[in-house]
């Protein structure tokens, strides 16, 4: 069962700003800029332009092959996580470590984009791949600074279907929990839940079927749990 703060996210993706042209005026707008970026910086640089209208789908724009993903693919882990906790008030997260599919260092920078009226419908996302530049390491020292994350736990998985975003979801809950749901008891898998519902996981269409596989229980048992964590329940 979604929380009063699920209910306010889960809002924001499906309402349209009240002017629907001001909504395709400013995805335009970001791809122009997405092609002088990457003309910009080459090869080496990728822009993806996110639509929260539909998490599961949202890569709407690509420039750039980074990290090999296709038009279509979904939203990334951390985007969820931070878009979940902080809502419309969400900053944008710069100058993050993250690695592509290929196994390529990268860094890269996420900007949320806001309509008229300040929600947030979607994200500007810049990728660049540092593997030829960590040779040339010292002389290009500012170009590949890193500034630390806040949570050290939380790495973004570039999927390219959304059952590798569920799992990256659920790997980084269980790395929080120290234990697979499959062993847990009912105390250690409510503590699960709120690990989940924590990271976004339940913004995404599916993922209560998901959960409830790997904790070997019903879809019922998975909505009573959150609906005990909802009501501050032990």
């Amino acid at each position: 069962m979604a929380t009063k703060k699920d209910k306010q996210v889960q809002a924001a993706v499906a309402e349209a700003p009240a002017d629907s042209a001001e909504r395709a005026a400013i995805f335009a707008n970001m791809k122009e800029v997405a092609r002088t970026v990457v003309r910009t910086f080459g090869r080496n640089c990728e822009i993806a332009l996110h639509d929260f209208r539909d998490l599961e789908c949202s890569l709407i724009h690509l420039e750039g092959t980074v990290t090999g993903r296709k038009l279509g693919a979904p939203i990334t882990n951390l985007v969820i996580k931070a878009w979940r906790k902080e809502g419309d008030a969400v900053r944008d997260i710069v100058n993050y470590p993250s690695t592509s599919r290929g196994g390529h260092r990268l860094k890269s920078s996420t900007s949320f984009l806001r309509d008229g009226a300040g929600r947030v419908i979607g994200a500007f996302c810049i990728n660049f791949d540092l593997s030829e530049f960590e040779a040339m390491q010292s002389a290009i020292e500012d170009l590949t600074r890193l500034d630390s994350q806040e949570d050290k736990g939380v790495g973004e998985t570039f999927a390219a279907y959304i059952n590798e975003t569920n799992d990256a979801v659920m790997e980084a809950a269980i790395r929080k929990a120290g234990k697979h749901p499959s062993g847990m008891s009912r105390e250690e898998k409510l503590e699960f839940i709120r690990i989940l519902d924590e990271e976004g996981a339940f913004l995404i269409k599916g993922m209560v079927g998901y959960v409830a596989q790997a904790m070997n229980v019903s879809i019922y048992t998975v909505y009573n749990y959150m609906r005990q964590i909802k009501n501050g329940q032990r």
